[in-house]
């Protein structure tokens, strides 16, 4: 994946997640995630080249077979079409093989919705530019649709769609042969091209007046326009002239070639998030490894301006590599194409503290109209995407906080309402069995994470006991703040060895301080309460309020750290993808 990692608690972890979350609470990386994300870094991604090949096309010309061509859109959530590209024409063929290949970047946190649409290119147009076609001059052969996890989950990364015409695409029992389009994706080989770099200043120049700097390195690379984009952090590290920071592991495809310059910023960590610029330095990764080989530091600069007149000013802190290495390593990609699987589970909070879900005012209320509620609606778009990842797409569901009829308050109960399972058929069947539970328990209380969160540490170390690969996902949507906080503590530390991630999503306008505690990126890693500490940060926690009204949706805030805490399960574990 496109990704700069920091070495943290033994893994690699995602720096510069999407959430930002404002205000007095906020740690030293939550503030320097949102002056990342201000100056234009979000999430991981990676570049796919996707191929094309149809078969049994209509045969739509008269003396001759048809000459097709496909445009490939993406479709955006309000069903609106961008053109991505063409292919060239094909010649006479109704099993063609498209030559032209496109570059389509790929990201894990969202459904990216794709429409190829065949058109037979009738003779007198042969001879232009395929951009130049007017497609409403040309012949519809049929289209297929569908999201690019879909493609990236399927075993080869092939997938074979059926093609309908426009007005059938909607309807499920289209029964008309217009042949078949197969899409097939292939990942850029310097996707997994990682670079691991220790780097260290030293002699660095005070910022503070009653103490010594917490200094970070943020790493941009530069347009072609001169605009710098972030696309690294390192960790804050307080009070230190002569800071050494973790590893970061940078991916050679976001910095393209090993000459292209690299803008390399220290930073003294303010909490307001306005953050002083202590020196910077401009290196390639070439000028980088020399550093490194050389064992030679390089000093940092900083631009002045007196009057009209800029300069840079050369300073006594320097820089140095103390390690540089390049290896190609397996990625998250990888992994899926081996037949890998994300599992969804989810857990509600049903405490009385949601409110009376028949008036309006509850956070469990259900809109006549259809609106979602704040549940319905992290349900939806976090499933929406997790869906394609899991093949058989049942998905264990909980409720808990409730007393079901005639029984005491269970923290831990089957949200379909059966005694013996726990699993209900896709994302519609969480929604269906989330609605029924409104109707058949009584909201209660308290709040305790401690046995959803064993319940579905149980499920992943069965299937991790049975040798399965597959990757546990549990999204918890909450209204309070829990009241078992060190239970939660040592069943999330005990967690952490297992295959699993734990999203939460918090609702309504609760004081929500303990729950970023669970979140290992807002301070120190968890520690149970026998002194145990947990082996990597497993918790994403996103208050639902700060997210909702913002550019960045709730799913890409929660999941912009999955890809990194999978591969940090993986390959601190030394488990390679099946091939």
């Amino acid at each position: 994946m496109g990704n700069c990692c920091s070495d943290v608690a033994g893994g690699r972890s995602a720096v510069g997640g999407a959430s930002s979350h404002g205000g007095p609470t906020e740690g030293p990386n939550d503030a320097v995630d949102c002056f990342l994300s201000s100056r234009g870094y979000h999430g991981l991604y990676s570049h796919l080249e996707l191929s094309l090949s149809a078969s049994n096309l209509r045969d739509r010309d008269v003396l001759s077979k048809s000459d097709p061509m496909v445009v490939i859109y993406a479709k955006g959530r309000d069903g609106s079409l961008q053109e991505l590209g063409r292919t060239e024409v094909v010649l006479n063929s109704l099993n063609p093989m498209w030559i032209t290949r496109h570059t389509i970047t790929y990201h894990f946190d969202v459904v990216q919705t794709l429409v190829f649409r065949v058109y037979d290119v009738d003779t007198p147009f042969h001879d232009q530019e395929v951009k130049m076609l007017k497609l409403d001059e040309q012949q519809f052969l049929g289209e297929a649709t569908c999201a690019l996890s879909e493609i990236v989950t399927k075993s080869k990364r092939s997938l074979t769609l059926d093609l309908v015409y426009r007005e059938e695409s909607s309807r499920s029992n289209c029964s008309r042969n217009y042949g078949q389009l197969t899409v097939r994706a292939e990942e850029c080989v310097n996707s997994k091209t990682s670079t691991e770099l220790i780097l260290r200043c030293s002699d660095l120049e005070y910022k503070d007046l009653f103490s010594r700097n917490d200094p970070f390195l943020v790493i941009s690379k530069t347009m072609e326009s001169g605009i710098p984009i972030p696309i690294c952090k390192t960790e804050v590290l307080k009070s230190d002239l002569n800071p050494t920071w973790k590893p970061v592991f940078l991916n050679i495809q976001q910095v393209g070639r090993k000459d292209n310059p690299l803008i390399i910023e220290c930073f003294n960590f303010n909490s307001n998030g306005k953050h002083d610029l202590i020196g910077k330095v401009q290196k390639s990764l070439a000028d980088l490894e020399k550093l490194h080989s050389i064992g030679q530091g390089e000093h940092l600069f900083l631009p002045t301006t007196v009057g009209n007149d800029h300069h840079n000013k050369v300073l006594k802190s320097q820089l140095f590599v103390d390690k540089f290495s390049e290896n190609v390593q397996h990625m998250f990609l990888d992994y899926l194409a081996g037949g890998c699987e994300l599992k969804f589970m989810v857990a509600i909070d049903f405490t009385a503290s949601n409110g009376n879900p028949r008036l309006p005012d509850s956070l469990h209320y259900i809109d006549p109209s259809g609106r979602p509620n704040a549940y319905q609606k992290a349900i939806l778009e976090v499933g929406e995407v997790l869906q394609f990842y899991d093949s058989d797409k049942r998905f264990p569901a909980w409720g808990f906080g409730a007393r079901p009829i005639d029984g005491p308050v269970s923290h831990c109960f089957n949200l379909n309402g059966s005694s013996n399972y726990c699993e209900v058929e896709g994302i519609q069947g969480i929604m269906t069995a989330y609605t029924s539970a409104l109707s058949n328990v009584s909201l209660a209380g308290p709040t305790l994470f401690g046995h959803v969160i064993s319940a579905a540490a149980l499920i992943a170390s069965e299937s991790l006991a049975n040798n399965q690969q597959k990757y546990f996902v549990l999204l918890i949507i909450t209204d309070g703040v829990i009241t078992d906080l060190q239970e939660t503590k040592d069943a999330l530390v005990k967690a952490s060895d297992l295959p699993l991630s734990i999203l939460i999503v918090g609702v309504g306008g609760a004081d929500f301080k303990e729950m970023e505690i669970l979140d290992a990126d807002k301070g120190d890693r968890l520690e149970s309460s026998t002194g145990r500490v947990a082996s990597r940060d497993i918790v994403q926690f996103v208050p639902f309020r700060d997210v909702q009204s913002g550019e960045i949706s709730v799913v890409q805030s929660l999941l912009a750290e999955l890809p990194s805490q999978f591969l940090s399960y993986m390959r601190t574990r030394n488990i390679y993808p099946k091939t």
